[in-house]
């Protein structure tokens, strides 16, 4: 069995691989490529992956996380406030769609309680797609989505009585009495009474004791319990596992782990959830889809249109924005994965025609793969719908504008806006230069944006970026990246498109000084050898040598390019770079001559050391060290040399020491 599994789960990760390559070359959301994947090797289609349950407990744990990293954007204060969203607009949400697809369903004959159930099915939205999108596209603080994601942790409250409800008519048990639903409203307050609980005296000194430790994998492993026993705790009390990892989250937020957590959490979200996708695809039968294609389109264009024309009616009662309520409606109008339990649950237990139910699955499975684009494109959407000509004036249009305007004046490019290149930004903002910035951190350039910092999110490498943004106009390009390899690339892609612009580079080592000095950097500041002129002005300062000498000493050092600093011991067993393009991996090495060495009583010129790829900086004899010798030295018994180059050379000089 554990095979089987592993199979599967190795098929659907080559077949993402592969998809997620093209998806990303025509600039497509990831989400739309695991779906087509789960699409493509299904069980109803070429079947290679067919066993949808054998990833499904994978999949859910994926979901657990991705609420759980929304709950971490959340603080319990900010939930209070957001309780109009969630209790108001959320509860007339699934009231409201829930009674027109369920009265649409009654009118065709369909028993009460199953038609409440099937409304209940396609008034549940994709929590997972429009939270990932939106995260993706940075509109997670918009209004539109803190209205989206009110109505979705409505949903995931009303997905416990809705399933309960489906079980009990399967159960053919008594219903809606007031007994069970007094049970169900009781279930949910406990929920979330322990969740909180744990939160308040459990989770805040847990984290502390953790961290005194200073163990990252101490860390992960408790980040990774408290989001799980979370989710299992509401899922023991009979609701979805999301809304109990989301409380979990929230809690978290409000302490000063809220960073690391969401740091440490991101790789296992984003693999699990892929797997989600890739599940939910797998429920898409294209043979069904061909034979019903004129009714599940039919179906599809109603869901999607009365799910947004609700959204947009409730919601425009709270907002006095048309285009804000339209864009929360659209970006809810998909279907969602609480609703397609619901359905399965319905077609197991035969309590309404299979046929319909099997159109409806099919129906919810496309409206989720079309989801990211919906998502996507919202705004488009919604300005097409009511015919927008104005400008926009939006928050974000705002923030755009000022930036392309800023970009068509003199101004500092800084690619990379970490701790060093923020602290940069704020030194030139302070002496009133205008810099742009650049930066592969959606949260890094969100929370700067906000904070009014004209940062843009995008890839630094990329001469289109760089031309969006303004690179004739730049009068100073700094790459604060710590990755040398990083560093590189776009300082090639800069020196392609101006050969005049004045490039400065940070890099965290000497790893490819040679590489950035020959692809156009006019400076380089290793982070090592800066660290090091820092100490040895210090210590000169200290010495009493005259400020003025300890000026020219680390200028001179900068000017030779820290040619002295990169003469350093290594550990023996530290592993060599086998990268010929690595430019700098010259290093020290001593050589003791033994009795019998054959350079014993030559001098080094005979030996060529002198000129070779091997240099002698140092001889020490009798306890006297003497810099560069000269090549008339003759070598002794004991004489320890001190040997300058590659490790490959450094091996052929040693062996020319000591056997000729």
């Amino acid at each position: 069995m554990g095979g089987d599994i592993l199979s599967q789960i190795l098929i659907l990760l080559a077949g993402s691989v592969a998809v997620l390559v093209l998806v990303r070359r025509f600039a497509l959301p990831p989400v739309l490529g695991y779906l087509v994947v789960g699409m493509i090797l299904g069980p109803h289609a070429l079947g290679l992956a067919s066993d949808a349950e054998a990833v499904q407990l994978l999949a859910e744990i994926g979901v657990v996380f991705l609420v759980f990293t929304l709950g971490l954007e959340f603080s319990l204060a900010r939930m209070i406030a957001m309780k109009r969203e969630v209790l108001g607009i959320g509860s007339l949400q699934m009231v409201v769609t829930t009674a027109a697809f369920g009265g649409a369903a009654w009118a065709f004959g369909v028993d009460p309680a199953v038609a409440i159930v099937l409304g209940g099915a396609l008034a549940m939205s994709s929590t997972a797609i429009v939270v990932r999108q939106l995260g993706e596209q940075l509109e997670i603080n918009r209004t539109h989505s803190r209205l989206a994601v009110g109505i979705l942790l409505f949903q995931d409250l009303a997905f416990a009585p809705l399933l309960a409800l489906a079980t009990s008519i399967g159960a053919a048990t008594d219903v809606l009495n007031p007994a069970w639903l007094l049970g169900m409203v009781g279930r949910a307050v406990l929920a979330l009474l322990i969740v909180l609980a744990l939160g308040r005296w459990a989770f805040r000194p847990l984290f502390r004791e953790i961290a005194r430790y200073r163990s990252s994998e101490t860390f992960t492993l408790t980040v990774l319990f408290v989001a799980l026993s979370s989710a299992w705790a509401t899922h023991a009390l009979g609701m979805s596992m999301a809304l109990g990892a989301f409380l979990a989250g929230m809690l978290l937020s409000e302490t000063e782990f809220r960073h690391q957590t969401e740091a440490v959490i991101k790789p296992f979200q984003d693999i699990l959830l892929g797997l989600f996708f890739v599940s939910v695809g797998m429920l898409l039968d294209l043979r069904l889809l061909l034979l019903q294609l004129p009714l599940v389109l039919v179906l599809l264009a109603t869901l999607l249109a009365v799910k947004a024309a609700v959204i947009f009616g409730i919601v425009r009662q709270f907002v006095r924005n048309n285009r804000k309520a339209l864009r929360t409606g659209i970006v809810i109008c998909m279907g969602g994965e609480f609703g397609f339990a619901l359905l399965l649950l319905l077609l197991k237990g035969r309590m309404v025609d299979a046929g319909l139910v099997q159109a409806l699955l099919t129906t919810v499975a496309l409206s989720m793969l079309l989801g990211p684009l919906i998502v996507r494109y919202n705004k488009r959407i919604a300005d097409f719908l009511l015919r927008r000509r104005k400008p926009d004036t939006s928050e974000v249009a705002l923030e755009t504008a000022a930036t392309r305007e800023l970009a068509k004046r003199e101004h500092v490019m800084i690619c990379g806006f970490g701790r060093v290149g923020q602290n940069l930004a704020r030194v030139l903002e302070k002496r009133g230069f205008e810099y742009i910035a650049i930066d592969l951190d959606p949260f890094r350039v969100r929370d700067a944006r906000q904070a009014g910092d004209p940062v843009v999110y995008g890839d630094a490498a990329h001469p289109e970026v760089l031309q969006a943004l303004g690179l004739e106009h730049a009068s100073v390009v700094v790459v604060s990246f710590g990755a040398a390899d990083t560093a590189l690339r776009i300082v090639r892609a800069v020196r392609r498109l101006r050969d005049d612009v004045p490039i400065l580079v940070r890099t965290e080592d000497d790893s490819r000084l040679d590489s950035l000095q020959a692809a156009g950097a006019t400076e380089i500041v290793p982070e090592i050898f800066e660290t090091s002129l820092s100490l040895v002005s210090h210590v000169l300062l200290f010495l009493n040598v005259p400020a003025r000498d300890v000026l020219e000493t680390t200028e001179d050092i900068r000017h030779d390019r820290y040619a002295i600093l990169r003469s350093v011991f290594r550990r023996r067993d530290a592993r060599s770079l086998e990268d010929n393009e690595h430019a700098l991996r010259q290093q020290l090495r001593t050589v003791v001559l033994p009795p019998g060495a054959t350079s014993v009583g030559r001098t080094i010129g005979e030996l060529g050391m002198d000129k070779g790829k091997v240099v002698v900086t140092a001889l020490r004899r009798e306890g006297i060290v003497g810099r560069d010798p000269e090549p008339t030295t003759r070598l002794r018994e004991g004489d320890v040399l001190v040997l300058w180059g590659t490790p490959e050379d450094l091996e052929q000089g040693e062996n020319r020491l000591l056997m000729g």
